[in-house]
């Protein structure tokens, strides 16, 4: 018997700690990282496989995607699973609420979990765990059992849903949410939510670092009056209309808010996500600096780096919170480059055409949020980390190690080291290419990056040491694991 089961050799490994890439050789047994050094000998392993020069990231540890809130759950794990293996995502940590969209039931988390577990296994290519949100009382007392029967250890709240539906005005929360008669989704409900979970950190101290909330922060007032203003004035059209109806000060005062209840409610581990513009990463660090003593993480997207609201394909970027224009771009990179941003994720959700748009095509307020996106995470971080100065490590850590850790997956998964899972993604950073929806396993037709020219391109995926994509194709189906946290 081979002490190896398989060697990577000729590839650049992309190490914890080193900001530029090493020769070394792979050695993978039992689905671990065995063996990281040079000029392992091919009479170890197996098999042995030529990485033909090319980048060894450690698989994307996506942290934010939405499989089933727009297409049946059990479809959405299958091909957006694919999709975002061809990106290099081994991964995926998705969103799940009660309410309108994914299942469209309430009901306590004890019968709905299950039934999401249910209908995800055997279904992915990648490995998956859940972020959940407590939309009840109920919900917030079952934080306990979540944590401790299914290793659910993040949690989630919207804040603009207090008065704002999932695509513009709401005039009927509780049918939206489906909450129980006489309760609020609101700013008290956030504040016993983080009540909730902070007492949950304090009964299991052994898994505090990795019980945290994740916060959705839009202000739901801001975004009524403008939307009305930008209706009623009728001079922006498309996604212009959209970035002025939920304007970059309504995500500042909502993380100004959250980051108060935190301190007020002693819940030190926040993260808040997707920041999309100067204004909200500005109020992120003044609230850091308010209360040293919460550990706030800030996440962005791929898209809200990538795109802006003029360059994006049509209506199809509608998205929440929206693309800006270009200077909150760049200012997103700026801060990205300076160590201030601590992940970068797709925000996933597959929409498909004849659900994405309304009878008005054109019409960005018919239109439904989101679209898909994590085929294209690390190709478009090496392709405009390598333009701007950033380098391999660190887009390692943003795509990876960082949201690995915090989200109690540190044990497995997040790095290219011995003994973790041997989860990596092969990237050619001189294969040019064109983003087309059609080349996408994402059963989403369209996508707002349709036409951008990417540099760098993930050619090989492996999960667990098995390879998941090879030369751009998924060539192994359903190997995906449901990941209670923390994995160990």
């Amino acid at each position: 018997m081979s002490e190896l089961d398989l060697i990577i050799t000729n590839v650049r490994v992309v190490v914890p700690g080193a900001d530029e890439p090493q020769r070394l050789d792979i050695g993978i047994k039992d689905g671990k990282f065995a063996r990281i050094e040079a000029g392992l000998s091919p009479e170890l392993a197996t098999e042995v496989i030529d990485g033909q020069g090319r980048l060894a990231f450690p698989g994307v540890v996506d942290a934010h995607q939405h499989w089933g809130i727009y297409n049946p759950l059990p479809e959405d794990a299958y091909s957006e699973s694919r999709a975002s293996a061809q990106g290099g995502v081994t991964t995926s940590i998705t969103y799940m609420r009660t309410g309108q969209y994914y299942l469209n039931k309430g009901g306590d988390y004890a019968d709905f979990f299950p039934e999401v577990l249910e209908k995800t296994a055997g279904r992915a290519v990648i490995d998956y765990a859940y972020h959940l949100a407590p939309m009840s009382r109920k919900h917030i007392a079952e934080i306990p059992s979540l944590i401790k029967d299914h290793g659910v250890t993040s949690f989630k709240i919207f804040m603009f849903y207090g008065g704002h539906g999932l695509h513009g005005r709401s005039d009927d929360q509780r049918s939206f949410l489906m909450t129980p008669e006489g309760e609020r989704y609101d700013y008290a409900h956030f504040e016993f939510v983080m009540r909730g979970i902070q007492a949950a950190r304090e009964q299991y101290p052994e898994l505090a670092d990795v019980i945290s909330l994740s916060l959705h922060c839009e202000t739901a007032e801001i975004m009524q009056a403008y939307t009305k203003m930008v209706e009623e004035e009728g001079r922006l059209s498309g996604l212009p209309a959209y970035h002025a109806s939920r304007p970059p000060h309504s995500e500042g005062l909502a993380v100004t808010i959250a980051s108060y209840l935190a301190h007020e409610t002693g819940l030190p581990t926040i993260n808040l996500l997707h920041l999309t513009s100067r204004k909200a990463v500005e109020a992120a660090l003044r609230m850091a600096e308010a209360f040293p003593h919460i550990d706030f993480r800030r996440e962005v997207t791929i898209g809200h780096l990538v795109a802006d609201c003029d360059s994006a394909r049509g209506v199809g970027g509608k998205v929440n919170p929206p693309l800006r224009p270009r200077e909150d771009v760049e200012a997103l990179w700026e801060y990205v480059l300076d160590g201030k941003i601590d992940w970068v994720v797709s925000d996933h959700a597959c929409c498909r055409d004849e659900t994405k748009f309304g009878a008005d095509r054109d019409n960005v307020f018919l239109a439904k949020s989101g679209f898909g996106g994590a085929e294209y995470l690390l190709a478009a971080m090496v392709t405009e980390g390598s333009r701007r100065g950033l380098s391999m490590g660190r887009i390692a850590a943003l795509t990876a190690t960082n949201p690995a850790q915090r989200y109690g997956l540190g044990a497995t998964k997040g790095a290219i080291r011995v003994g973790l899972d041997a989860d990596l993604a092969l990237v050619d950073p001189n294969r040019t290419w064109t983003v087309r929806a059609e080349d996408s396993e994402s059963t989403q037709e369209y996508t707002p990056f349709e036409g951008v020219e990417l540099t760098a391109k993930v050619t090989d995926t492996f999960l667990r040491g098995q390879r998941i994509v090879t030369d751009g194709v998924v060539t192994t189906n359903t190997l995906g694991r449901y990941l209670a946290r923390p994995t160990a």
